[in-house]
């Protein structure tokens, strides 16, 4: 089975600030997480002057006033940053990754040429920037939180028009609500997805805690993405509904585990359990002491440990025959 892909988020939980990417890029690889994700936009083509944030934009907060531009220049990575963080993350052997939210943005991490695109929620109904991403050819990441499967679908259709390959998108169920309820993580629409889509698989977590995402890997989630921040308590608009380093480093931990523990979907003896098979298991002994030519019967043999004589599976063909020596009570049986 191959690996499962661990996508740290650090977002913009750096606050725009270079130094406080450096820390989460440090927290995302003592952890061991495949990609540490970041977010590149230019905040004037992402929203308009009056777009209003996000209820939970604006009571993470402590500056509840301003538009979502507002919030949003002041989170913006500059090009000369990301290419310091991508060299950082070199440093600390871990990917960079990024998601674009305009054209222009797509544009700028084509450049960067890091071989994989994450569309987010909020771009599945924009058909030019789907057309953008499919144009390259190369696999693509689709999260769907606010969808249903229609969305999905035409999502999927038109980056498959436009040149991307169906076996190289994988379709991330996702809830885009900070934090978000368990009783609307829904997580079985997961296998929906891939059932009825025929696609990949993943899952984008936004919830308190890390039970929902190790879950959605023992569903089969080939790729799982989680914010996390330094500290839950920073001033921003995601870092209430992040985990904290020791939480990632718990979550990545009980993945793997996770992982190794789904094996393959065949029913087999381990090497690590075969050694029990005779100490666990059961053989026929005699229940009381039986002379050499005395029958077999229900009442003069039974069944104990230790497994390493005849099997109780063979009973049948053990009752009826006769004692081919003298027995004492737990005697291992033999028969000629």
């Amino acid at each position: 089975m191959k690996k499962i892909i661990i996508i740290a988020e650090a977002g913009v939980n750096h606050n725009g600030s270079i130094e406080l990417a450096k820390k989460l890029i440090d927290a995302a690889s003592e952890a061991g997480v495949d990609y540490v994700k970041f977010q590149t936009f230019d905040a004037k083509k992402l929203a308009s002057k009056n777009a209003e944030k996000a209820d939970y934009q604006a009571k993470n907060m402590r500056d509840e006033n301003g538009s979502q531009q507002d919030m949003l220049s002041e989170l913006e990575l500059s090009p000369s940053e990301h290419y310091e963080l991508m060299e950082y993350c070199k440093k600390k052997n871990i990917a960079f990754f990024s998601t674009a939210f305009d054209l222009q943005s797509l544009d700028f991490l084509a450049s960067l040429n890091l071989g994989l695109w994450k569309i987010p929620s909020g771009e599945i109904t924009n058909y030019p920037y789907l057309r953008r991403v499919a144009q390259t050819r190369e696999p693509i990441i689709l999260s769907t939180g606010m969808s249903d499967m229609l969305d999905i679908q035409n999502a999927i259709k038109a980056l498959i028009d436009n040149g991307a390959s169906k076996q190289d998108i994988t379709v991330l169920h996702c809830n885009t609500e900070y934090p978000t309820p368990m009783v609307d993580v829904n997580l079985r629409a997961m296998n929906s997805i891939a059932r009825d889509l025929e696609v990949n698989i993943g899952y984008s977590d936004h919830t308190l805690g890390i039970e929902v995402p190790i879950a959605a890997v023992a569903l089969g989630a080939t790729i799982i993405e989680k914010h996390f921040t330094l500290d839950r308590s920073l001033d921003g608009p995601d870092h209430k509904a992040s985990l904290e380093p020791e939480e990632l480093k718990a979550m990545v931990k009980a993945i793997r585990n996770i992982e190794m523990a789904l094996g393959s979907e065949e029913k087999n003896v381990t090497e690590s359990e075969r050694g029990n098979i005779a100490i666990a298991r059961k053989s026929i002994v005699a229940a009381r002491t039986i002379k050499k030519g005395e029958p077999l019967t229900e009442e003069n043999i039974t069944v104990k440990r230790p497994g390493t004589g005849i099997s109780p599976m063979s009973w049948n063909q053990v009752v009826g025959t006769v004692a081919v020596k003298d027995f004492n009570e737990d005697d291992l049986i033999e028969i000629d």
